[in-house]
Order: C-alpha cells, then structure tokens, then sequence
C-alpha cells in the first residue's frame, strides 16, 4: 500500500493523511430560491453578492449567510465550480454552501473543492446536475494538523493574491488603451481626433469602407483536408485545413451571428462563410484598420431581427472617417505595444495559474492513492 501523502510537503509534517468521506469534513446544504426579478446586475448600498450554479448572478436586497464559506455550483453548464464567499451573502438553490466541520480548515476546504474537479460527479446532459448525496460520498484524504491544513491554505492563498494582483495590472492598461482610443480617433460628428502626433495636422477623410478595403466571403471548408491552415469563424480558430483562401494581413468581421467582434489575421487561412475577410488596403494599414473597426457600432447596421446579420452592401457604404498612411502608421504603432504589453501581461498571469494547479496537484493526495 502507498503512504498516502502528497508529493510536496512541508518539512515540519511527516504524519500520513486520513481517509473520509466529503461528508466527515463539512456540512453541505443548498441555499435559498430567490425570484430572478429581486437579482439586479450592479451591486449598490443594502444590496448582497447572490451565488447561483455558475457563480455570481447579481446582488440581492436580502442575504442567507454571514461568514467565510466555500460554494459549490449544483446546477447549470459550470456545476462544480468553486467560489468562497465572505461576509454576507444569498446562495441560492442551485449553490450549495459548504461549511467544515471541527479541526478543519475553511480555506484548505475551499482548494480541497477546487482540486476535487466535482464536475466529474454531474448527471443529465441538457442541464448538468449535482447531487448532495452523491457529493458526499466523495473519497477525499486529509491531513491530522489543522497546521498543515493552514500552511497549504497560505501558500495557495498567496498564489491567488498574485495572480489577482496581475489580473489587476491588464484591466489597468486595457482601460488605457480604451481612453487612448477614444482620444486617438475623432467623437462622433467631429472630424479630427482630441490627441494627436506632433506633425500632423488638417481633417480626417471621410470614405465609404468600399473605397479603403475589399471585403471578400468566407466559404465552406468541407471539402478541403486535414492539413496546417488554420480556419476562423466568428467565435475564432476552429480547425486546421490544407489549402488557404487569402495570404497576408486581413481585418474579418462577422457576417451572421458575433457581427461585432472584429478579428486581426495574419499569414495564410481560411474563413468559414460566416466571417467576412478583407484584402487590397492600398496605402492604407490593415492594423488600423483593425482598430478603426473596433469603433464601428456594427449592430447599428444589423440587417435581420432575428440572428444579427451584415452584408457586404452595407458594410461598404458605412462611411468612416481616416487619416492619411503615415497617421494611420504611428496611431497603430501606439496602440500595437499597448496590445503587445496586455498579451505579455495576460500570459504571465496563464502562467501563474498553471503554477498553481501544478502546485495543487503536488499539496493534495489524490483519492485514488492506495492499493
């Protein structure tokens, strides 16, 4: 038999892990049903964070706890996922409130929860379930020392501070980016923008989208094969096929469904028919572009009243306003780095939570140790 025991250990513990059952170490109870017309989108003074299955829902005037609890999502498309709520708080009927038992930690339960991967447990495909009962039964191994408890707690705690504290530094410099736009580019029913580089002067053009770009159609993949070009439909990357519809730089946008997500490509791919490509800038730059798209109100110009939908018409006689090349070359540069500095900042923070569950993995004993 293996001792169970995790992989990473602090030196000061040497004592095996306990055996038990979910059920041993906390009580789980589900919350309390609240009419979704008393949940309101944006907290204010006398309102209360509401947990629901897949997390936060809103803010309700009335709360079901007061205290330090992990949650688990019972019901819904993300049942399982963790959340540890503090203070006062409503957990509604699909969240169950998960309260420890004497000698053990709250905190060490909470990443206990996380390490669990409870959606394993879920029934039902069409609306995803978990069962009390069944969580319960659940093999979980603990460590004897409330201390041990607490040191692993600290440790992951203090990952999540960072990883918080990353996550803190990207919101600050894509609101930068979004102010610096603003001011970069002209308010509607003006002609020249707020902020701009030394040496340029006079009013932006005013240009159909025709007269700047060619937008082109996405066709079907299926009859292509396996291969090494990517495939972009509104929601992204979706495949790999072994032939391309364009080579180069290319602004798509979508032309039924997400009309609203403006996609930069580069290099060889393919689109589906869903997303519009666009080829043949002239002296214009396709990143600035790119940015000037993300301006657009493109539902302004939806065409169906059911599924959003664009046509190449249309999107060709919204009329924009542009500076010349050289304008258009310093104001995508600018924001080019701040985009390079979020991605940068993005995957420090993609590597901080792969840390982490490394880190999990090695602090927790799995269940399956044994014979």
């Amino acid at each position: 038999m293996s001792k169970l025991v995790p992989e990473l250990r602090f030196k000061e513990f040497s004592e095996e892990w306990e055996e038990k059952e979910l059920i041993d170490i906390c009580e789980m109870q589900a919350g309390k049903f609240v009419q979704a017309s008393d949940i309101y989108n944006n907290n204010s003074s006398g309102l209360y964070p509401c947990f629901g299955g897949n997390g936060l829902r809103g803010y309700t005037k009335s709360y079901t706890h007061f205290g330090n609890y992990p949650l688990i999502g019972r019901q819904g498309e993300l049942c399982g996922n963790i959340n540890f709520a503090i203070g006062q708080f409503h957990a509604t009927e699909h969240a169950v409130v998960s309260t420890p038992r004497e000698r053990i930690n709250t905190l060490w339960l909470y990443y206990l929860l996380i390490n669990l991967k409870l959606n394993q447990y879920a029934t039902g495909q069409a609306q995803p379930g978990l069962s009390v009962k069944v969580l319960e039964k659940v093999e979980v191994l603990v460590p004897k020392s409330e201390d041990e408890q607490q040191k692993i707690a600290n440790c992951l705690s203090s990952l999540d501070s960072l990883i918080e504290a990353q996550n803190k530094k990207v919101e600050t410099l894509k609101e930068h980016k979004k102010g610096l736009m603003q001011q970069l580019f002209p308010s509607e029913g003006e002609t020249v923008p707020k902020l701009r580089f030394d040496g340029f002067s006079g009013e932006w053009d005013k240009k159909p989208i025709n007269d700047i770009l060619t937008i082109g159609s996405g066709r079907d993949y299926k009859h292509l094969s396996d291969g090494d070009i990517p495939v972009y439909g509104t929601g992204g990357y979706m495949l790999s096929v072994d032939s391309y519809l364009y080579d180069g730089e290319s602004v798509c946008i979508g032309r039924k469904g997400t009309i609203d997500k403006p996609m930069f490509l580069k290099g060889k791919f393919w689109t589906v028919d869903t997303l519009f490509y666009t080829h043949s800038f002239k002296e214009n730059i396709p990143r600035f572009i790119y940015l000037l798209f993300q301006k657009i109100n493109w539902y302004k110009y939806n065409e169906a009243s059911g599924v959003p939908s664009l046509s190449k018409v249309t999107i060709g006689k919204i009329n924009i306003f542009i500076p010349k090349p050289k304008e258009q070359q310093k104001i995508a540069n600018c924001l080019s780095s701040l985009d390079n500095m979020i991605e940068a900042q993005n995957k420090k923070v993609e590597t901080l939570k792969e840390h982490k569950k490394g880190l999990m993995q090695q602090l927790f004993v799995s269940s399956e140790v044994g014979v």
